[in-house]
């Protein structure tokens, strides 16, 4: 089911994109499509009239691109949020992660296909779930920029330290004890392991800055995007983080104080290497996991298998349910799980699932993640 009703305004240099985008958000429930530009100039023009909710923001355009308007929107319509629309190349990657940064919702890419009902059709499968999660609830560019998250009623810290408890109620989650047959943590964790999605380059460029460049143990990271944007992703987040954040390759040894992302479209595992003693990255082109590759699901399941009793996993802001199955086996393997607060989440998917399953050991707000990462590995 769709949620609130929306005002979409559709920005794009590009006439055909224009109107296949309108038509597809024209069908959909709840939505209207308030008004068309062809370049930001024109598009900060229109929102003090029309008002919209949302824009479908082209980055890349003549007179006032695409990270223009967002910083417009910052300044003087904070209010409003935007789905980027980008394209599949090292620059369109580099400004869709300084448009995430900026506060965007979210981005899709522009069709590949060369048939107008190809493309048509690709639009359509990528905008809609983003669309509905956005009616169901709506994050603005001035929300994320403001980095605030609200308590949880009842904690003097604003976050819960889940004790292991049967059926521990503790606002809509419910949290159940480790059954019988789970192997026991080992003291401190050796890796941690991060799964995330929608929101989450913006989470990472808050969260993991907070991190000590002497962490101590690798980090491995799958975020839900596309090949090329990764890499951005990665460099991104070097500049601003202690640690060496890198793109995963494949071969590589995991070190310490090192984050390696899993590349875009490859699904990331461990594996032991010839001499036994240490960690491997393999890439693989095996199949999608959760319609997702990477697949949090899939390195999760490969950590539990060398890191038992010694992994922190962290599951954050993302939709979709891709990672759960696999802390499932990193629990019964003794890992301590770390899971995002729903009100600090753009979307409170990815985490849900695993707090009502009593996989949660901890849930906290995006900006005291880092200090339970911190805690369980010192």
């Amino acid at each position: 089911m769709f949620g609130k009703k929306i005002k979409v305004l559709v920005v794009d240099d590009t006439i055909v994109y224009r109107k296949a985008v309108s038509d597809i958000l024209g069908e959909m429930p709840g939505v209207e499509v308030v008004g068309v530009a062809h370049n930001g100039k024109i598009a900060v023009s229109k929102i003090q009239t029309l008002k919209p909710d949302l824009l479908t923001l082209d980055i890349e355009m003549p007179e006032m691109n695409g990270i223009e308007v967002l910083q417009y929107l910052q300044q003087h319509a904070p209010q409003v949020s935007a789905i980027m629309v980008s394209t599949l190349t090292s620059e369109g990657g580099d400004m869709t992660m300084r448009a995430l940064e900026l506060g965007a919702y979210d981005f899709i890419l522009k069709p590949t296909a060369t048939n107008i009902n190809d493309s048509k059709q690709q639009l359509r499968t990528l905008l809609t779930p983003l669309i509905k999660t956005f009616q169901t609830g709506r994050t603005t560019v001035g929300a994320l920029q403001q980095g605030g998250t609200r308590k949880i009623a009842g904690t003097s810290q604003g976050y819960i330290r889940l004790q292991a408890t049967p059926s521990t109620v503790i606002g809509s989650g419910r949290y159940t004890a480790p059954s019988v047959g789970t192997s026991r943590r080992q003291g401190k964790s050796e890796i941690v392991t991060i799964g995330i999605s929608t929101g989450g380059p913006n989470a990472l460029a808050r969260m993991m800055p907070m991190l000590p460049g002497d962490l101590g143990v690798p980090i491995v990271i799958v975020q839900h995007m596309p090949p090329v944007f990764t890499k951005s992703l990665a460099n991104s987040l070097n500049i601003k983080c202690a640690l060496t954040v890198k793109e995963a390759q494949d071969g590589e040894p995991l070190q310490a104080n090192v984050a390696y992302i899993a590349p875009g479209g490859k699904q990331m595992k461990l594996v032991a290497s010839a001499d036994g003693t240490n960690r491997l990255i393999k890439i693989t082109n095996d199949p999608p996991e959760n319609s997702c590759k990477p697949s949090a699901d899939y390195l999760f399941r490969s950590v539990a298998d060398y890191y038992v009793g010694r992994t922190t996993a962290v599951i954050m802001t993302g939709m979709g349910s891709d990672g759960t199955k696999g802390l499932k086996i990193l629990k019964q393997k003794g890992a301590l799980v770390i899971g995002q607060d729903e009100e600090s989440c753009v979307v409170y998917g990815m985490p849900k699932a695993p707090a009502e399953l009593g996989l949660t050991d901890v849930v906290a707000p995006l900006d005291k993640i880092a200090a339970e990462i911190i805690k369980s590995v010192k």
